[in-house]
């Protein structure tokens, strides 16, 4: 997914718990949800620009040499400029993007 395109806000915003609540209908479910997805964001925004930043790696062990990139810089800020995951998770979560199933619920309404 491209969260760079994503109308996830900045700055942190207050949540009303009960919209939050309403498609589970238990607000430590929700908040679990969000968790688990803004994990996966965080290792999928880390292993990217990993790789990005890799590309301007020296291959020297030297510490008396140190390099200013100035792409490097702006690679760095442009992904700290990025919504926090948190914050993308929770409006994935609130427009219907995400994907969950609870493995006991289900469990329960096979047995009856």
């Amino acid at each position: 997914m491209d969260y760079k395109k994503t109308n996830a806000p900045i700055n942190t915003v207050t949540q009303n718990i009960l919209d939050l609540c309403e498609e589970t209908g238990n607000i430590y479910e929700s908040v679990a949800i969000i968790a688990k997805r803004a994990n996966q964001i965080s290792v999928d925004l880390k292993n990217e620009l990993s790789k990005k930043l890799q590309e301007f790696a020296s291959t020297s062990d030297n510490l008396d040499e140190v390099f200013e990139n100035r792409e490097q810089i702006e690679i760095s800020r442009y992904y700290e400029k990025l919504p926090k995951p948190s914050l993308i998770a929770t409006q994935e979560f609130r427009d219907g993007k995400i994907y969950y199933r609870n493995p006991s619920k289900d469990t329960e309404e096979n047995d009856l």
